[in-house]
Order: structure tokens, then sequence, then C-alpha cells
């Protein structure tokens, strides 16, 4: 086996191992998250900003501590960001409302939202189907 054969020999190698690990990853596309976390002060801001942040992928994060939201963006599933928000002890679900404008009539009983920020309504999407 001469240098050409050994050149081939790892090549192969490195072939076949690229080649299986690529079909085992799923190629994550960039996508933002949103979040409603219970946050009281700049303690509480940072914990979560701190955690996030500290995912791989995770290309920014974004805090509304008025409106308890949380907006994360990167290369990373929902789920998962969900799942680090609540880590922190923090109440966490993903963001629950959408702009009114989205909405056929915001002021219904199902979807109109005391708690929800000024220009957002809560999302039912079922409710709001049956009511037309």
């Amino acid at each position: 086996m001469g240098v050409g054969g050994t050149l081939d020999y790892i090549s192969s190698l490195l072939r076949t191992r690229s080649s299986s690990s690529h079909k085992s990853k799923k190629k994550k596309v960039m996508q933002t998250v949103e979040l409603k976390v219970r946050m009281d002060c700049d303690g509480c801001e940072i914990k979560v900003k701190k955690a996030l942040s500290s995912m791989k992928g995770i290309k920014s994060v974004d805090i509304n501590r008025k409106q308890q939201k949380v907006t994360v963006t990167g290369y990373v599933e929902a789920k998962k960001v969900l799942k680090k928000a609540q880590s922190t002890g923090k109440k966490s679900e993903i963001w629950p409302y959408v702009p009114y404008n989205l909405v056929v009539q915001p002021y219904i009983a199902q979807v109109y939202d005391k708690k929800a920020p000024p220009g957002y309504t809560k999302c039912f999407a079922e409710e709001i189907e049956q009511s037309q």
C-alpha cells in the first residue's frame, strides 16, 4: 500500500463517518420563539436572559419585562427554549396572545382577556372559528 492507497483509505473512512452523522442530524431552521415569562425585577430578567443565551444556536434574546415577553431568535426548537425558561424557576409558557387586528371579533367573551398586554388578545383559534 503506497501513499496513494493510504490517502484513499483515509478519505473513504472520513466519508463514511461524515455521511452517517449527517443522516442522524436534522437541519435546524432559524426561527423566532416568543414566550410569556413571569418576571418581577431586574434579577429575574438577568436570570432568564443568561439561561436562554447559554443555549446552543441562540442568536438573540430580547426581553420586555412590562409585557412579560421574551423573544428568542436562533436555530432552536420552541419546546427546548420553553423547557430552558422553565428551568429558571419562572412561570413560562408559549406567548398566548395575538394582535387585535388578526382577530375578527377581539371582544367576544372567549377571546377577550383583561390580563393581555395593550393591543393584544388571547389566541383561541377554535372559538374564533365557531363564532363566525
